[in-house]
């Protein structure tokens, strides 16, 4: 996994993608189909707090077998983890 500041970098260009989307709804649920591994990054009070949208399980396999195995991955920026969990229960 990248970095707090690659994982923003990530985030903006998502955030740029769909702010330039004639339809918005659509180029999220793009992003999120795309992607193996989404996590929604907010403030937090430790500076960035991070969400699993999408691909908990593959996280969870990739841990328990310790494999260093490649897979895609995208963040998105929401305003706080409630948020993330909206859209985590969205995209399910």
């Amino acid at each position: 996994m990248e970095n707090f500041d690659e994982l923003r970098d990530l985030a903006a260009d998502v955030r740029t993608f769909i702010e330039s989307s004639k339809d918005p709804a659509a180029a999220l649920r793009d992003v999120v189909a795309a992607y193996d591994v989404v996590l929604g990054i907010f403030p937090s009070e430790e500076g960035m707090g991070l969400h699993v949208v999408k691909g908990s399980s593959l996280l969870d396999r990739l841990a328990t077998l310790q494999s260093n195995a490649l897979y895609s991955h995208t963040a998105i920026a929401v305003h706080n983890r409630e948020q993330a969990v909206e859209l985590q229960a969205l995209v399910a």
